[in-house]
């Protein structure tokens, strides 16, 4: 069934991924973002589509701009809300403000989806989650435990939705992501280190590794990530529920360098030095993240299929195009059909 969908952070670098796919799969889709951190130019693809129902740049706590896609008889069915503040560094320098986009914004959308019955399906973080203990990986059970004031936000945004799907029966599904990377990802963003490595290393720059580099990440390429979200956005069965998606295997920082830079290496570029310099926030480090992805697997058949040196491959091929002023869009579609 062909469906109206409206993506908040639409412009981003996962948004812009999840519109190409529905607008593929024959859906008409609509993006609000301010643009705080997404591109106007990450749409260029989508522009022509007949489906494609534009950009509106605004915020997602903007009543009047969310009223022009809710407030009519063309209202969207689904709502998927990428929109967010994801700086951990940003929600320790100011933490209202990271409330006021992640907790109220979060708020004013369950608000507009209450009001004109449409399905919300909300994309959060792993950072949620306590550590990943030796020989466990986390799966939905696992216990929270928020270390900034982003994860705190982001997870009182979860409950909130829960909480509305619980007492107005609004269908709502909250998808916990492990760290995505990809082409399209920015390369100055705090959470993007498989973009930053290889930016700076077809720079020729030194790759930075905060502290030891033995902290770990469940490094997912964004084709997976948005199989995941597609896929869980039009199904019945994610009602209701919170769903992990990684890929089972976590990578230490310290390799994921030399594993990035080993990439750049064969692509032509010289070698790089690694470099350990001072955490910018010990405090909020999660020291290992590994995702455990059964649930989803048994309930929606979904598993990644991409591994991380024929992801990193593909990003620094990328990441090399648009240095050089040409760049080629990457087939992220991991070999699925819509």
């Amino acid at each position: 069934m062909k469906m109206r969908i409206l993506v908040t952070g639409g412009a981003g670098f996962i948004g812009r991924w999840v519109v190409k796919r529905f607008l593929f799969a024959g859906h008409r889709v609509g993006v609000i973002d301010d643009l705080s951190s997404g591109n106007r130019q990450n749409l260029a693809e989508c522009e022509a589509s007949p489906n494609f129902e534009g950009l509106t740049v605004a915020g997602v706590g903007d009543r009047a701009a969310l009223s022009r896609f809710f407030g009519t008889p063309a209202a969207p069915e689904l709502c998927l809300h990428l929109a967010g503040q994801v700086n951990v560094q940003s929600s320790l320098d100011d933490p209202g403000r990271d409330f006021a986009t992640n907790v109220a914004g979060a708020h004013e959308i369950l608000e507009q989806c209450r009001r004109h019955h449409v399905r919300l399906v909300m994309v959060s973080t792993c950072m949620v989650y306590a550590p990943a203990v030796e020989g466990k990986a986390i799966d939905e059970t696992h216990p929270v435990e928020p270390r900034s004031p982003y994860a705190a936000a982001k997870l009182a945004a979860e409950e909130l939705a829960l909480g509305y799907c619980r007492a107005y029966g609004l269908p709502v599904t909250v998808l916990r992501p492990f760290n995505t990377y990809g082409p399209f990802q920015r390369a100055d963003a705090e959470g993007g280190v498989v973009a930053i490595f290889t930016d700076r290393a077809l720079r020729g720059l030194p790759l930075n590794v905060y502290g030891n580099g033995s902290q770990t990440r469940d490094l997912m390429y964004v084709g997976d990530c948005v199989e995941f979200i597609c896929r869980a956005s039009l199904a019945e069965q994610a009602v209701g529920q919170i769903l992990n998606a990684g890929t089972g295997q976590d990578t230490a920082i310290i390799d994921l360098a030399s594993k990035v830079r080993d990439s750049v290496v064969e692509s032509g570029a010289r070698k790089v030095p690694i470099r350990h310099v001072p955490p910018l926030h010990p405090r909020s480090e999660i020291g290992r993240l590994v995702c455990d992805y059964g649930k989803v697997h048994r309930l929606l058949g979904w598993r990644p299929v991409v591994g991380l040196e024929e992801g990193i491959r593909r990003t620094v091929a990328w990441t090399r195009s648009r240095q050089g002023a040409t760049a080629v869009t990457p087939s992220v579609e991991a070999g699925r059909t819509p």
